[in-house]
This record gives structure tokens, C-alpha cells and sequence, in this order.
């Protein structure tokens, strides 16, 4: 099966058995300050998992869009990718543990669906430790299935318990992962974890309890089954592939790259690959991310300069467009599937060409001054430089000094990035690690007050005026919206009064659910209205504003308190920013 193949069996299969398929949600969180991208299949649920009521049901499945770059060291390798879709099956308080069990059990080894070798399948679950007790109905829901106990691995919290959006606080339970045997011939008896030929291919995360800030295990009210299939990985076994890199897409664009390189290595060329592909992804969304030196923006950055070093790397002369074939071989391989990247095609291809361009001027004198400085380790000042004057992001400074067993100051370096207001890795670091949408009473509030300041922007500015990104938490909220022109100090001023004299006016929010078709008669604002389902949920500030959103919100926007715009500039083309706080 190709991926597209296996992508459509699983939603089929679900939706056979009940399920509401959901489209995926942008790669881009909304109202989430503490991610820069979606990282898990479970992380644009959160709020239903807190307990927020889904428009589609409590049974969903999806193939969820996801971008990591915390293990960015480990991609080309057999199983790591920066981009990747993760495939999920939902119970919002619905069945529980032996049924997601049996359906996993069932879709992998039916005929019908995956037909793959029982006798090749091994299992985790958790082994329980002093705060929680060992999942019994697990283990026993496998053992009925057939499953021996020597291939059933009892591990502890760091390896078979999921807390959601990976905070130690919050929403979290055991899980039971599934591996299968890709190593030569019969699959051992006993199941070894250590061993890299059983190859991890599904998550069963069983939310059952709540851990308050005292550290005390709380069980929840309403139990959460979270499943996450690693399309990419289940795919390559269905091909009988060892790697996902020999997968459909991949293998196309390494073709290539065997043909241009004068100097071919494997690794390298994977990498290529997988950051383009990823780049590509990103600039797709309606954020309109492109390289930059904030953000997504500094991300998508990081992987095109870092794909065009090892370009160099292996011999791709600099003459060579190397971008745009790539390009088009992710477009036509994702294109029907996210038609977003049909519509953006030229101006991805523009703009990773134009940061090709600009990084190859600098790139090879870079490299030069590295050679000057790598006789002993690199200090944080010395690779700050390579970053300010050659553009060199710190990732690619200690892949180079790798290359030569010396060590970077990562720590100095992070402190002269921070004396020049850029982004930091440490920062970055931290924004990778997954998150929760925030829902202390502060980040609702300043949720709400998106919803006016964003039809405030359309009364002020023009009904071209839509969001391109929300970024909130405790303290302000951040708001991104399509504009070219900076705002002057007066249409500030009326958005701001606007805003302050809806606040006084108490207006009640509510909300109901309604198919995206009637939404949209309503007048309702859809932000990033490709991901929704049939149903959703419509928000109304009184009579004033009507969004498309997830919630949550509070009950009145009377005590608000006073709103102020701190800081309005530009994010990318075409994108402007306002920074607004509640007095």
C-alpha cells in the first residue's frame, strides 16, 4: 500500500465502526503559546479532551499534519522524519480500554484491512509504580487476543504513561504501544524493547487520570482514549521497506539528488528531503509562513539552510536548482490530499528559492571562517558570528563541529542571541516540547478578546481582513491578520474604542452547533476553515461577533477590563501583527 492507500484504509476502517472522520487541523496551534507547531495528533483536541463538547461526536479518527524538530539530529534515519502524519482514533468519554485495544488489534491483522503477521506483533503496558496501579485490563485484553506474555513488556512511566501535550500537570494515563518485527525471519519469542527490529508503530494512551499542580493523582470524570499510527512508519512495513526513506516521494527525490551530486551520500540526501518536504508543509498554511528569523519563520529557515549545506555537502553545485523539482514531487505526492500546497506551489518555489540565493552567497565564505576557528572548540561569540554574518542557524554550526569532534558554547552563544532580541534556541527548545491550549481564567479572557479585536480589525480596515495566527497566554495575546500596510496611530485608536465599548456593553457569549455551510450563512468568520468537520461550534459576542472556534470562552465579556494595543508591526508579507493586553 502506498501511504495515500493506507491514510484512506484506516479512516475507512474507523468510519466503519462508528467513527466521525475530522479533517486535519493546521500545522499552525491556535491560541496555543506554548507550541510552534502541532506536534501530536492530540494536540488540536485538547480542549475536547478537557472536556469541551466536539460538534462531530465523541468517536472521531483523523490523519492529523505534524511537525517535530526536537530529535532534528536524528532524521535520515530509518524512522525519523520532521514532518509526518500521525493517524488517531478517539473515544471523548465513549469506550475505553479493551475496545481500542481490540479495533487496533483488528485493523492491523484483518485481512481485511492491514492482514499483517500476528505472529511478528509485540506489546507494552504499564507496569503501575507507587502513584498508579498496574494496567490490568490491558494485559488482560491482550492475552485474550492471543498475544503470549513474553511478548508483553510491562514498563514504567517513562515509557508506557502519556501525559497530554507533554506537561506533567493536566490530563494523563497509562498507554500500550504496539511493535512489530521488521528484523530477518521468524520474530523472536520474547519481546525485547532494546531490540530497533521491533519497530514501534501505535500509541493506545488510556487518559484516565488528573495530576493538580499538589502532584496528587486524581481520576478523571470523563476518561479519553488518544491512539496515534505513524502513517509513514506503517507504510513503509506494508511495502516491505526498511526505511521510510525508501518510501513513495521520498524515493523520487533521492533519485534526483543521486543524479546531480557529485560526491552522493545517503544521509545527506535524506536529510534534503525530509526538510524540504517539511518546508514545504509549513509554507502551505494559511499563515503564509515564510523564512524568517521568528518563529515558524526561524524554523523553516533553520531546515532550507540546513538542507542547502548538505547540498553542498555532496556536491550540488551551486548552479543547480535543486529546490524546485523537490518541490514538485511534494505537490504532486500531498496536493489532493492538502490542496493548499497546489494553490501555494509558486510561491513556495519563489521563496525557498530566493532563500537558496541568498544563503549561497554567504554559505561557502561561511564555511571558510569555520575552518579558520575549528582547530579548537567554538566559542559562543565565534558562532554567533557565523549565524550574524553568514547565516549560519546554530544547528548547522554544531552539525560542522560534529563533523570535526569539537563542541559548540551553546550557552554563550544563546546569551549573545539574546542580547540581539532574536529568537533563542533556548526559547525555540522550549516551544517544541508540545503544549496545552491554556485554560486559566486570564488565557479565556484573552481568547474572547481575540473574537472582537479580530471584527473590530474588519470594521476599521476592510473585510479582507482575516487571522493568520493566534498566539495567547496569561499576560497578552497575540494576533496575526492579513494586511499590507502598517496601521496608523488613529486606526489603532478606533479599533482599540471599539473593542473597550463592546466590553461595556456586557455582551452575553454563547455558541451552538451548526454545519459549516449554515455557519457560513450566518455571517460567521471560519479561521482556517479547511480543517473543520461537517458540524462546529459558532461563538457569538452578542450581536457584535460570530467565529468559528473550539472554545473555550467566558460567559460575559463585561469584566474584560480594558483593552490596549502595546505593539502592531509586520509579520511576513502581507501579514501584520498587533500585541494587545487587558488593563
Amino acid at each position: 500500500m502506498t501511504i495515500n492507500e493506507v491514510r484512506a484504509k484506516y479512516l475507512e476502517f474507523f468510519e466503519s465502526k462508528d467513527h466521525v472522520i475530522i479533517p486535519s487541523a493546521s500545522l499552525i496551534p491556535e491560541n496555543d503559546p506554548s507550541v510552534l507547531f502541532t506536534t501530536a495528533g492530540m494536540h488540536p483536541l485538547v480542549p475536547f479532551l478537557m472536556g469541551e463538547t466536539h460538534p462531530a461526536g465523541k468517536k472521531l479518527t483523523d490523519a492529523q499534519k505534524c511537525i517535530r524538530t526536537g530529535d532534528i539530529d536524528e532524521v535520515g534515519d530509518n524512522s525519523h522524519l520532521t514532518f509526518f502524519e500521525m493517524m488517531g482514533n478517539w473515544s471523548l468519554g465513549d469506550y475505553w480500554k479493551e475496545e481500542s485495544i481490540k479495533l487496533s488489534y483488528e485493523f492491523i491483522t484483518s485481512n481485511k484491512w492491514l492482514g499483517l503477521d500476528k505472529d511478528k506483533i509485540a506489546v507494552s503496558v504499564f507496569k503501575g509504580d507507587s502513584d498508579c496501579p498496574f494496567d490490568q485490563e490491558s494485559y488482560d485484553t491482550w492475552i485474550k487476543l492471543g498475544i503470549n506474555e513474553e511478548r508483553i513488556a510491562k514498563l514504567g512511566k517513562d515509557d508506557n504513561w502519556w501525559p497530554a501535550g507533554g506537561h506533567s500537570v493536566g490530563p494523563q494515563g497509562p498507554d500500550s504501544e504496539i511493535f512489530y518485527w521488521t528484523g530477518q525471519g521468524k520474530a523472536p519469542s520474547n519481546f525485547n524493547p532494546e531490540d530497533s527490529n521491533w519497530f514501534e508503530i501505535w500509541n493506545n494512551v488510556f487518559l484516565e487520570f488528573e495530576k493538580p499542580e499538589d502532584g496528587k493523582y486524581i481520576p478523571l470524570k470523563q476518561k479519553n482514549v488518544d491512539t496515534g499510527l505513524g502513517l509513514e512508519r506503517v507504510a513503509a512495513i506494508m511495502q516491505g521497506k526498511s526505511s521510510v526513506y525508501e518510501l513513495e516521494g521520498f524515493k523520487d527525490m533521492i533519485e534526483i539528488l543521486k543524479t546531480k551530486a557529485l560526491d552522493y551520500n545517503e544521509t545527506s540526501a535524506r536529510i534534503i528531503s525530509d526538510h524540504i518536504r517539511a518546508a514545504c508543509l509549513i509554507m502551505s498554511e494559511p499563515a503564509n509562513i515564510i523564512p524568517s528569523n521568528l518563529d515558524q519563520g526561524y524554523v523553516v529557515r533553520k531546515l532550507v539552510r540546513r538542507a542547502i549545506r548538505h547540498a553542498k555537502k555532496i556536491g550540488i553545485t551551486t548552479e543547480t536548482d535543486v529546490t524546485t523539482p523537490l518541490v514538485n514531487i511534494v505537490i504532486d505526492q500531498y496536493g489532493d490530499i492538502y490542496p493548499e500546497l497546489k494553490e501555494d506551489k509558486q510561491r513556495i518555489i519563489n521563496e525557498l528559492n530566493f532563500e537558496e540565493d541568498t544563503f549561497e552567497k554567504t554559505l561557502e565564505k561561511g564555511l571558510k571562517e569555520f575552518d579558520k576557528l575549528s582547530d579548537n572548540d567554538i566559542s559562543g561569540k565565534d558562532a554567533f558570528n557565523l549565524y550574524s554574518t553568514y547565516g549560519f542557524p546554530l544547528e548547522i554550526t554544531q552539525e560542522l563541529a560534529k563533523e570535526k569532534s569539537i563542541k559548540v558554547d551553546e550557552k554563550s552563544f544563546n546569551t549573545e542571541f539574546i542580547k540581539h532580541q532574536e529568537l533563542s534556541k533556548t526559547a525555540t527548545k522550549g516551544k517544541f516540547k508540545g503544549g496545552m491550549v491554556g485554560h486559566s481564567e486570564n488565557s479565556i479572557k484573552y481568547h474572547t478578546a481575540t473574537h472582537l479585536l479580530h471584527q473590530a480589525l474588519k470594521e476599521v480596515l476592510g473585510d479582507h481582513v482575516e487571522q493568520r495566527g493566534s498566539n495567547i497566554n496569561d499576560e497578552r495575546l497575540r494576533f496575526d491578520f492579513s494586511h499590507s500596510e502598517k496601521m496608523t496611530d488613529e486606526e489603532k485608536k478606533q479599533v482599540e474604542s471599539l473593542v473597550n465599548n463592546k466590553i461595556s456593553e456586557g455582551l452575553e457569549v454563547s455558541f451552538e452547533e451548526l454545519t459549516v455551510d449554515e455557519a457560513k450563512k450566518q455571517g460567521a468568520i471560519g479561521l482556517f476553515s479547511n480543517k473543520y468537520g461537517n458540524k462546529v461550534k459558532v461563538y457569538s459576542v452578542g450581536d457584535y461577533s460570530k467565529e468559528i472556534c473550539g472554545g473555550p470562552h467566558v460567559e460575559s465579556i463585561a469584566d474584560l477590563g480594558n483593552f490596549k494595543i502595546v505593539k502592531e508591526s509586520a509579520s511576513s508579507k502581507g501579514i501584520r501583527r498587533i500585541k494587545a493586553i487587558l488593563e
